[in-house]
């Protein structure tokens, strides 16, 4: 287990790939998920608290502009250059889109979550009282 101790500068592009494999960004053992997308909150290897890094809707926005960018923008080229008709183009399209969503939005949370962990950006603790 190579956890990174707290005198150690974690690389970015460690985080990155961590995360797109779906790791512990500290360890690289334990999972990050317990679920689709459920963060699970510790480690199960090193005990790292994975609930600490605000993902929220990142990942999302960053799915969004890849499948929209490499995806979606050359879509846009089709009637000019296939003459299909949209009856047979719509599910061609749109179904493999909405799988290659799926499948990328986990990795992209993780790599969210690994680069979170590298610049050591947490969640604000609430303040007692408030």
């Amino acid at each position: 287990m190579d956890t990174m101790s707290s005198n150690s500068t974690p690389s970015v592009l460690t985080g990155l790939k961590r995360g797109l494999m779906h790791r512990c960004p500290n360890c690289g053992d334990g999972r990050l998920y317990v679920r689709y997308l459920k963060v699970d909150p510790d480690c199960e290897a090193c005990g790292h608290d994975l609930a600490e890094y605000p993902a929220d809707d990142g990942p999302a926005y960053f799915t969004i502009l890849i499948i929209g960018h490499l995806f979606v923008a050359p879509l846009l080229l089709f009637p000019f250059i296939w003459k299909a008709p949209v009856g047979l183009v719509l599910p061609l399209t749109v179904l493999p889109l909405a799988a290659l969503t799926l499948v990328l939005l986990p990795r992209v949370k993780g790599a969210v979550i690994g680069a979170l962990w590298a610049i050591k950006l947490r969640k604000a603790q609430d303040a007692p009282g408030d």
